[in-house]
């Protein structure tokens, strides 16, 4: 018989409900009877005691909340008697050990990696069009036709085939259309393209932000080697981009091939030689195989986007314990996503094995919530109508089970948007809470995958880097299996633990990385890319 209810730490004054339950029902829980007050949605919160105006909310351990009205024990937790609190920190505390989980099984596992001469290890193969500014987003839109068309040869989707059928019958021909069996001319390599809104028109710092993040995605190994368009008078100029691949990989080897559209002339000149000098490299990459490499070569983002009340208690917390088992065997995970980390900032503080690295997280954590009040908003704001619909009412409730994906392992390093994750170990990254935005940045600081849980359901992809969607919940996977990859849902339902979801889940992803399967993302050619603007426009 399934739980109706559980608290996540044994301090928790609020407990989550598993299941849908009633006003009036009595449930037998943790040594005494609960009467449900109100009918309460599976995945919002009840108090397990009585609360004045004023009293703090428990929840993971933390302080997630503040009665603002009087709450008996057994209602259901509203946006309407409670609002946002954290705890306030101001430095290190304690250091906090780590229990080093047992990788023996793993040790000698390997996955089919792309290898690169610096040392990297990619989980795909991708030649990388992008624009370094807005201004040559048409071109790379033409290029994009071109190489799709005669290279990757995308198979027509069912759509399309409705539409020309509907199309062929209103001209009294046969409704009937096959698809279209056409195969990939080179097996090796992917081609992808990147647009953006970005490079001129802002401050310069944005313009020198951006030129870091495209330099991060050239020198990430799932990228053999880029084409660069630039128009010539922007912002972000050649000399930019070039400076920030040599500052985050001074010995880059990859092929990058860069064209000015001022000085070369006409539109047509330019991209027939864009078009000769990249088939060309492109031929050339495909030459380039998978081959074993060990799992310290994985570096895994961790990110959460259309959560739900049991995200926190299902996928996330298996991120962490695989984030653990990653750790353990050398390999690199990131946490980032800074508003969804407030009110558990102490624990995070306490886990860097630097005092340096505690400190400038709380001064990237200021900094970034002074910029938002400055903006007429605040972190309390984080919270989207679907989180709240489903039981996320408070920032600090939605950070506590976002914060779960970095399991427990030590911090080795803290790192601001855009700069280069290379050193091996649990790290934190400063970026938005967007999960494009957050996606974005963490493949350009190095991540050659991202596992992404959801308790809603988002087809967030990216264009050179596995997405893994992970659902929290049974009910969500059934009806969105489409976009989802992996069910953490028996969680909940008491048919799995967390460990062996993570065990499960190391072997999915095992298999991603190698190629031997392609995520829901990538089938959707999802491939989302939105740089973060952090100025304003001029």
């Amino acid at each position: 018989m399934q739980k109706k209810l559980i608290k996540v730490d044994p301090t928790d004054n609020v407990a989550v409900a598993l299941v849908n339950l009633t006003a009036g029902e009595t449930i037998a829980f943790e040594g005494e009877d609960v009467l449900v007050l109100s009918d309460t949605k599976m995945k919002h919160k009840i108090a397990m005691k009585d609360f004045e105006s004023g009293d703090k909310i428990y929840m993971y351990g933390v302080i997630v909340g503040k009665a603002n009205q009087k709450i008996a024990k057994g209602d259901v937790i509203t946006t309407a008697n409670v609002k946002h609190e954290s705890a306030k920190v101001t430095g290190k505390t304690e250091t906090i050990g780590w229990d080093v989980p047992n990788v023996d099984k793993w040790k000698d596992k390997t996955f089919m990696g792309y290898h690169r001469e610096d040392g990297q290890v990619g989980t795909e193969n991708v030649w990388l069009f992008f624009p370094l500014v807005f201004c040559e987003n048409r071109n790379i839109e033409i290029l994009k036709g071109i190489f799709e068309k005669e290279l990757m040869k995308p198979k027509e989707n069912d759509y399309q085939l409705l539409l020309r059928s509907l199309v062929n019958s209103e001209k009294g021909g046969d409704e009937v259309v096959q698809k279209s069996t056409e195969v990939d001319l080179f097996q090796n390599i992917e081609v992808k393209f990147i647009q953006h809104q970005g490079g001129c028109g802002g401050i310069r710092q944005d313009s020198h932000s951006l030129a870091k993040l495209l330099a991060g995605y050239v020198n990430n190994p799932n990228v053999a080697g880029a084409t660069v368009l630039s128009l010539g008078c922007q912002n972000l100029q050649i000399s930019i981009f070039q400076d920030a691949m040599k500052e985050i990989n001074p010995n880059y080897s990859k092929p990058v091939l860069i064209y000015d559209q001022q000085q070369i002339g006409t539109i047509e000149e330019m991209l027939s030689t864009v078009v000769k000098d990249s088939f060309a490299a492109i031929k050339e990459a495909n030459k380039i195989e998978r081959k074993p490499a060990p799992l310290s070569k994985l570096r895994i983002g961790l990110e959460c986007g259309g959560s739900d009340g049991f995200s926190g208690i299902s996928a996330n917390p298996t991120l962490g314990v695989l984030s653990d088992k990653l750790v353990a065997l050398g390999g690199t995970t990131i946490l980032s996503e800074f508003p969804e980390l407030c009110g558990v900032e102490q624990e995070l503080v306490n886990r860097c094995i630097d005092d340096k690295d505690g400190q400038r997280f709380l001064d990237l954590m200021k900094w970034y919530e002074k910029t938002v009040v400055d903006a007429g908003s605040g972190f309390d704001m984080n919270p989207s109508p679907g989180n709240i619909k489903d039981g996320l009412i408070t920032d600090a409730m939605k950070s506590a089970g976002a914060s779960k994906k970095g399991g427990t392992s030590p911090i080795v390093g803290v790192y601001d948007y855009g700069e280069y994750i290379n050193e091996p170990g649990f790290t934190l990254l400063c970026t938005p809470g967007n999960d494009v935005e957050c996606t974005t940045a963490m493949v350009g600081s190095g991540a050659n995958m991202v596992l992404f849980t959801t308790g809603l359901g988002t087809p967030t992809g990216n264009p050179i880097a596995p997405v893994v969607k992970v659902s929290s919940n049974t009910q969500l996977a059934q009806k969105m299996s489409d976009i989802i990859d992996f069910n953490t849902g028996g969680i909940i339902t008491g048919d799995k633990s967390i460990e062996e979801t993570a065990d499960e889940m190391l072997e999915y992803i095992i298999k991603v990385a190698s190629g031997e399967v392609k995520t829901k993302a990538a089938i959707l050619n999802q491939n989302d890319f939105i740089p973060w603007k952090r100025g304003v426009s001029l």
